[in-house]
């Protein structure tokens, strides 16, 4: 796959999604269509891992100790 952004891939990944839902590609198309969002979702998949690394890394306790501390989207 090109190098592209997490965006654009997410992007494109969106519109295969809602083309598929529209039931008017041929089976051959179709599968095509599935197979370039398989590939696309492991690209997402991936990029979000690596991210998820690099945060774990940059967290530091008060001591300049490095931590993980898993993200908890559910406190504000």
């Amino acid at each position: 796959m090109a190098k592209q952004s997490f965006e654009k891939a997410l992007e494109k990944l969106e519109q295969i999604v809602e083309t598929l839902e529209s039931n008017e590609l041929s089976l051959e198309k179709a599968l095509a269509q599935f197979e370039e969002a398989m590939k696309l979702s492991r690209y997402c998949a991936g990029q979000l891992d690596e991210t998820e690394r690099k945060i774990s890394l940059i967290m530091e306790k008060a001591d300049g100790g490095v931590t993980e501390e898993p993200f908890d989207d559910t406190e504000e």
